[in-house]
């Protein structure tokens, strides 16, 4: 049996109207890349990425719902289990600001209570663009009680920022377990579950 290279699973979501930039956000935090030629994502992706956190190894599991935003059809089972989600719109597109609060009632109806939530104002490159003040976001982030941020997916602003803080403030939920129960070590009188026959599987 592999053994597991991590110690915790986070499930993310990113949601927000089309076009504001989620799959470039996504591929910016995962592949450090940026493409101007995506194509909406159809259907759901996801896109994995290990960090560490107060010398844990976190792995996100970062899903995008692009594509199927514009029918408000994202089903109550991809809510389901998200641990964290981020809410994007476009700085420059003043009708994707005012869905957030459509969005945040989506989140209300599907998702856990206890979810963590973050606002990320995207496209923060574009200022001779700018329909929407960063005060705007704040605003609405306050009222909601959630984090806020500006990022740019192009220039690369804050959006690894956004990604550890959502998951930080999970981790911070999070019940520390005790150390001894931790995932991989063996308890007296258990056999290994690899055997004992030397590494087998991927360690990647």
């Amino acid at each position: 049996m592999a053994k597991k290279t991590y110690d915790l699973l986070f499930k993310l979501l990113l949601i927000g109207d089309s076009g504001v930039g989620k799959t470039c956000i996504l591929f910016r935090f995962s592949d450090d890349t940026f493409n101007t030629t995506f194509i909406s994502t159809i259907g759901i992706d996801f896109k994995i990425k290990t960090v560490e956190l107060q010398g844990k190894k976190i792995k996100l599991q970062i899903w995008d719902t692009a594509g199927q935003e514009r029918f408000h059809t994202i089903t109550t089972s991809y809510y389901r289990g998200a641990m964290g989600i981020m809410l994007v719109y476009d700085i420059t597109q003043e009708k994707t600001f005012e869905n957030i609060a459509k969005w945040l009632r989506n989140i209300q109806e599907h998702a856990n209570e206890d979810v963590e939530k973050m606002l990320l104002g995207n496209k923060c490159d574009m200022e001779d663009k700018r329909m929407i003040s960063k005060e705007r976001g704040e605003t609405i982030a306050k009222e909601n009680g959630i984090k806020f941020m500006e990022t740019s997916a192009k220039s690369n602003i804050n959006v690894e920022t956004a990604f550890m803080t959502l998951a930080e403030d999970i981790l911070k939920k999070y019940p520390q377990k005790d150390a001894s129960s931790s995932p991989g070590s063996i308890k007296p009188g258990e056999k290994d579950p690899g055997g004992g026959s030397g590494s087998k599987g991927c360690c990647s």
